[in-house]
């Protein structure tokens, strides 16, 4: 029997509601397999500048330090707009990602054959992709502020990475490749960015440590276009911070539903942050009609790779694909002729499947 410490930052938005579910399932699977599972939660985001005044207290981030891993619903809402910067719900994901070291997001994109009819695209092929993205380098965590410029006020915000920075993520990337088929697609600018044409050396020099991946460099916006081309030629995508968060949400649209797919924020440690892509939502917040799926499978991959339970991983994984295939459907994936079920009941149609 195992016992894991988990901090829930339950969030803004459907947040909460989302959260709940995956912590019930992750109740079942200790439930089936005999381990505990105890949950502290952390207050970060809108809530926490509401009750604080700031959206990552220091009291909160060392729940989540002290943690073996962290579950996140969503942060932010429409009502943090006009708060300054540093301010913002957003900070405090930034604010975690950073202070534990969270270099590398894994963002898987499989198309469930049950929604196939939900896909957007006219034969779309088997689709299992993986976005590795680097997570607190690049643009997002670069220097930035206000100046005056040449035509008035501007804006600035600085895009680096270091050899180190992109070595690491790359390895991931090769690594995760092995235990999948064996390609990797590396996602950059070169032909503009003096970045990406670090970022590109860099990783063509790491490939030569795994010389049964198959490497190949792809401009982010044909990258963008093959997506909705043929998503299926894909297996490891590893980018940058800002080209992971654009080119990872279309691959979400490529499968059905942003709704379904979940992520998990890791480093060379087992402790990691693990939540859905999808935001906050505040105009479904409290209605029980948000999809639970993402959540849940981002603890399935908490379970895989925080805390080693590859069969529990599965058994949550199966539950949420024999679901689907039963008919079950959120609003999200509505699909004519199937009912469109609840928050709630979703989460206890997957439970029931465990």
């Amino acid at each position: 029997m195992g016992t894991y410490n988990i901090a829930v930052i339950k969030g803004d938005g459907i947040g909460p509601e989302v959260t709940g579910a995956a912590m019930d399932v992750l109740t079942k699977v200790g439930e089936r397999f005999s381990h505990k599972f105890n949950f502290t939660e952390s207050i970060c985001g809108g809530a926490a500048y509401d009750k604080y005044g700031e959206p990552l207290p220091q009291e909160s981030l060392d729940v989540c330090l002290k943690s073996d891993s962290v579950l996140l619903g969503a942060v932010g809402g429409p009502q943090y707009d006009s708060l300054p910067y540093e301010k913002r719900p957003e900070r405090a994901l930034l604010g975690v990602r950073k202070a534990m070291g969270l270099y590398a997001n894994l963002r898987p994109a499989r198309l469930f054959p049950a929604l196939e009819k939900v896909c957007p695209l006219k034969n779309p092929g088997k689709i299992d992709l993986l976005v590795v993205r680097e997570l607190i380098g690049g643009i997002y965590f670069g220097e930035k502020g206000m100046r005056r410029g040449k035509y008035g006020a501007e804006g600035y915000d600085v895009m680096a990475y270091g050899e180190l920075e992109v070595e690491r993520i790359s390895r991931v990337a090769f690594e995760l490749a092995q235990k999948r088929r064996h390609k990797v697609s590396s996602i950059d600018k070169a032909n503009v960015l003096k970045t990406s044409g670090l970022w590109r050396k860099c990783v063509h020099d790491v490939h030569s440590d795994y010389p049964d991946v198959e490497l190949e460099d792809v401009l982010v916006d044909n990258a963008a276009m093959q997506l909705v081309r043929d998503p299926a030629q894909f297996d490891v995508i590893v980018t940058g911070n800002l080209f992971g968060d654009i080119l990872s949400d279309l691959s979400a649209m490529c499968v059905g539903s942003i709704g379904i797919l979940p992520s998990a924020s890791i480093n060379e440690t087992t402790r990691g942050l693990y939540e859905p892509i999808h935001g906050s939502a505040p105009t479904i917040a409290g209605k029980n009609i948000a999809n639970p799926l993402a959540t849940i499978l981002s603890a399935a991959m908490m379970l895989r790779y925080a805390f080693d339970l590859s069969e529990e991983a599965d058994a949550v994984e199966n539950a949420v694909e024999k679901t689907l295939a039963q008919g079950a459907r959120t609003a999200d994936l509505k699909e004519e002729g199937l009912p469109v079920l609840s928050t709630t009941a979703m989460t206890e149609q997957v439970i029931k499947n465990i």
